[in-house]
This record gives structure tokens, sequence and C-alpha cells, in this order.
């Protein structure tokens, strides 16, 4: 029986890819607005019901990636070291390449660049990405409030987690403007999405540099 459940969810899995994959080559080729969900379901030769059991809505297809990134952005505050204020914890977190910025596989890199130029040009993608973002705050501040004891009527927590994420939203931002404009060197953008990154820390560092206090 368990090796019946790894082989259905090895399919589950190849079937999610599968999904994601022609999506993104479609966007890349079309648009986001371009391409249908049916369009999508034929292309991967499956039904449009299934696209959507496997992702709730057609920005999931783009995005279905983001609640790891979530998870793994919560742990890095989580864990950090004794002494080690949330803001590095986050800033660490967030300037360490990933993604397009991390892989050397030119395949890979015209993959990743050609799906952040559909997203930065898509009002619907850049909508949904705000609601993600806006998720994430709310994750950030719970994790800060239980962190601190803070109560419902204290608003630093919100106010700390609203700050941060709005960082990783401008460095978003940066990178997809810098992509959608040049023919990017990706290993110098990535150098410069750092060295931007820590700018930002450093004039937010006198304000939330201590807090929580260990």
């Amino acid at each position: 029986m368990t090796v019946e459940l790894g082989l259905r969810e090895r399919k589950k899995a190849r079937t999610r890819q599968l999904l994601a994959e022609t999506a993104r080559r479609l966007f890349a080729e079309r648009g986001f607005e371009a391409v249908s969900v049916a369009e999508i379901a034929r292309a991967a030769d499956v039904s449009e019901a299934t696209v959507f059991n496997y992702f709730a809505t057609k920005e999931d297809l783009v995005y279905h990636g983001m609640e790891a990134f979530e998870q793994e952005l919560l742990d890095a505050v989580r864990t950090r070291p004794r002494g080690t204020s949330v803001l590095d914890a986050f800033a660490g977190f967030v300037t360490t390449p990933r993604g397009l910025l991390a892989t050397d596989d030119p395949e890979a890199q015209e993959a990743l660049l050609a799906i952040s130029r559909v997203i930065a040009t898509s009002p619907a993608l850049r909508a949904r990405e705000r609601q993600i973002l806006a998720r994430y705050a709310d994750s950030l501040a719970g994790v800060l409030a239980e962190e601190t004891g803070a109560g419902p009527d204290d608003l630093r927590p919100r106010l700390v987690a609203r700050t941060l994420i709005g960082l990783h939203a401008v460095l978003l931002d940066y990178v997809r403007s810098r992509l959608v404009d040049d023919d990017p060197d990706v290993r110098r953008l990535g150098q410069d999405v750092r060295r931007e990154g820590e700018r930002a820390v450093a004039l937010l560092r006198t304000g939330l540099g201590d807090y929580p206090s260990a």
C-alpha cells in the first residue's frame, strides 16, 4: 500500500509540473491574458477540470511555488541565531540569490526570464502577487506576535512585517524592471540586487535593527 501511494503521489507531482510548464510556455509565447485554461488543458492533453484539480486559479499556474517560499521565509525568522534581529534574518533570506539569479543553466535562465517578463506585463498576475505578499505579511506578523507576546492592540508586529514584506516587494520590482528594460547580465543583476537590498536594509536598521530585543 505504501508503494502504491508513493507512485500515486509521484504521478500527481509529474502532472502538476507538466501543467505548470505548459502554462508558462504558452504565457511566454502569447501573454498571460491571451491564454485560456482550456487551451492549457488541450496543450497538456488533460481536461480543464484536471487543471483546476491541481491549481485553484489560472494565476496559481504561475505562483504555485510561493507557498514553499513563504514557509522558508518564516523558518528563516523562526530559526535565526540568538541575538540576530528579525531585520538581519529577513535581509539575509531575501538577498540570497534564488531562481533566475541562482542558476547557471542557460535554458533555465531563459525560462525564468520569460516568466518574469510575463508577470511584469500582466495586471492580473501583479494583482495576485500583491495578495500573496499581503498573506506573507500576515503570516510574518503572526510569528512576531507569538515571539514577543504582543497583544491584539500592539501594532508593532504588523508594522514590522509589512515593512519587511515591502522591502521584498521593492526588490522584486527592481529585478523585474531590469529584466524588462535590459538585456540582463544575470550574474551582475544578482550582485546588484544584493547591493540594493543591503542599502535598503541599512536604511531600515536604525529603526528596526534591535526589534525584537534578544
